[in-house]
């Protein structure tokens, strides 16, 4: 297997549009510019598993502080709508969580590919977080993260 794409600091961001937990499709670029705000863009391998939940609600319990310096929240799996708007309600999450099926989002940014999972090689969702400024640029990019104790490190990274 070859290795996956990784982007780095100052590498444009793959656009893409992807449909949110209610079946309505979201664009990044329009994200971007509708909102003025950057976005923190994270790929989590499946909604309603233990890791993907401790670290969805980590962002749910951080969201006001993410919207108060400037940034939105966006979670993308490869779940489809209908699971991720369970996942939504279960967990009372309060941001965008969108659906990539096909993986082609997820291969874009590096964040579906090989991985060690209980010391074997396998495809799957790397766990990843991106930093994307308004002007659609990658400001950071974190790859292989722990679900546990990632939300903290941004806040510190961005100064959050």
């Amino acid at each position: 297997m070859s290795e996956s794409i990784r982007l780095a600091t100052g590498d444009q961001a793959p656009d893409f549009t992807l449909d949110d937990a209610d079946g309505t499709p979201v664009t990044l670029s329009k994200v971007l510019a509708e909102t003025g705000k950057s976005v923190v863009l994270y790929f989590y391998p499946a909604a309603m598993t233990p890791g993907c939940t401790t670290e969805a609600c980590d962002f749910r319990d951080n969201l006001t502080e993410f919207a108060n310096a400037g940034f939105t929240v966006l979670g993308v799996s490869p779940d489809q709508p209908a699971k991720l708007a369970e996942f939504r309600d279960k967990e009372s999450l309060t941001f965008t969580l969108l659906g990539d099926p096909s993986k082609e989002t997820l291969v874009a940014y590096g964040a579906f590919g090989e991985k060690q999972n209980y010391g074997r090689t396998v495809q799957g969702v790397i766990r990843s977080t991106f930093i994307i400024g308004t002007d659609g640029r990658i400001q950071k990019a974190f790859y292989n993260v722990k679900a546990t104790g990632h939300v903290d490190r941004i806040k510190r990274e961005l100064g959050v």
